[in-house]
């Protein structure tokens, strides 16, 4: 298909999907700040390492939920309405927090506000959006858009790390706020245009087989399975390796700079995923970046010095990136296009869950074994679920499956 001056592929594309990874960067926040701040708020309201936890988990769980929320909103209105009501929800979100009294205040307003109402307009519904847009290089388009979530993560933890130590974390919060309503309405006014009809009938890569033989909703299924499983697995360094360094005695500091570098070299690790999907396809690099992500898991369980952590964070981020795009080219690949937002929704929430849930398994096992190693084998348990999803749908459509026609996902 060729590219018009502002349609698929086109040069507004490259400039559209730039305004979305700057939203998702800056959206981001919403999942990382809780976990730079968990040592402070956990020490000022007194609590147990999974009761701190709570915080993300509901954020976490907001999250999906709102996100399948926005992601119908974005396919009936277009992706600017819900990135203007999350915008204005983080921001009184943050704002509000600031002023919590309690753990269960501070809790629901994270679980609400940032979570439910707030980060998740910009990660979910702008890669779906991102998805209407390219055809050629989607694989590719569609990872970038996606890293905004990981920029987030390298951009804020350190930025956050500093001012917790000098304003205090209620004051930051604060500023957060603000900095987030100043940025983001101006950027999401940018994505007021709809995507081109023509963005609708793109063809699959070679070897796509529809919902591989599967009916759509359960094809829709076992992918929110696959999502949260290998998200259980993720979620145990992403979640607590700053927690973690604190009882290692390397200090909080240390654990936000690792978390910076765990996400940076994400980045990196999404960028290539793109280039490998646009090649091998998207269920070959989900079985890949599983089986990545279960190798970076297992080296925690022989290293905790400082220097071995710094490396094995480098190595956890480069190896799993590619996961989370692949979900979302699949559901390209396999529905139509007036169902992106729902169906990428959906998949990307179930992500959330898992890492919800995995956060708060992880808590509560090192509240149980004072120790990480079980949350660590808990953890590759789960993301073995997914490397036998990955590989059993690799499988089925390499022996020739044929798919049922699709149907909207409120039928079926």
């Amino acid at each position: 298909m060729a590219a018009t001056a502002d349609g698929v592929d086109s040069r507004y594309a490259w400039m559209r999907l730039g305004v979305s990874v700057a939203l998702s960067t800056l959206g981001g926040v919403g999942l990382w700040s809780i976990v730079v701040a968990l040592p402070a708020v956990q020490a000022e309201f007194g609590t147990l390492r999974a009761d701190a936890s709570l915080p993300y988990t509901l954020t976490t769980i907001g999250f999906a939920i709102g996100g399948i929320a926005m992601g119908r909103l974005a396919d009936r209105f277009g992706v600017m309405v819900p990135v203007i009501l999350g915008t204005l929800a983080l921001s009184a979100g943050y704002v509000a927090s600031a002023f919590a009294g309690s753990m269960w205040q501070f809790a629901v307003i994270y679980g609400v506000l940032i979570g439910l109402l707030g980060s998740c307009a910009t990660f979910g519904p702008l890669v779906a959006d991102t998805s209407l847009w390219f055809a050629r290089r989607r694989g590719l388009a569609v990872s970038l858009c996606a890293s905004g979530n990981y920029f987030a993560g390298a951009f804020w933890p350190p930025v956050l790390q500093h001012f917790i130590e000098t304003v205090g974390w209620r004051q930051a919060h604060i500023g957060i706020g603000i900095l987030c309503l100043v940025t983001m309405l101006p950027l999401a006014l940018v994505l007021r245009r709809r995507p081109p009809a023509q963005a609708v009938p793109v063809a699959a890569p070679a070897g796509n087989r529809g919902t591989l033989g599967l009916p759509p909703n359960a094809l829709q299924a076992l992918l929110m399975f696959a999502g949260i499983s290998c998200c259980v697995a993720m979620a145990m360094p992403q979640v607590h390796i700053v927690a973690y360094c604190v009882d290692l005695g390397y200090g909080a500091a240390r654990g936000a700079e690792m978390l910076s570098l765990m996400l940076a070299c994400g980045v990196v690790s999404r960028l290539a995923s793109g280039w490998i999907l646009d090649r091998i396809g998207s269920r070959a690099t989900l079985l890949l970046g599983a089986s990545l992500q279960a190798v970076a898991l297992s080296l925690f369980l022989p290293f905790d010095g400082l220097t071995s952590l710094y490396a094995i964070s480098a190595i956890f981020g480069l190896f799993q990136g590619g996961i989370v795009p692949s979900y979302a080219i699949i559901v390209r690949e396999s529905f139509p296009a007036r169902e992106a937002g729902l169906r990428v929704g959906l998949v990307l929430s179930s992500t959330l869950v898992g890492m919800a849930l995995g956060g708060w398994m992880s808590g509560a096992i090192f509240d149980a074994t004072s120790s990480y190693r079980m949350a660590v084998l808990n953890g590759l348990a789960w993301n073995a679920l997914t490397m036998a999803i990955a590989a059993w749908l690799l499988w089925r459509g390499r022996t020739g499956f044929q798919a049922p026609p699709a149907r909207p996902i409120w039928q079926s």
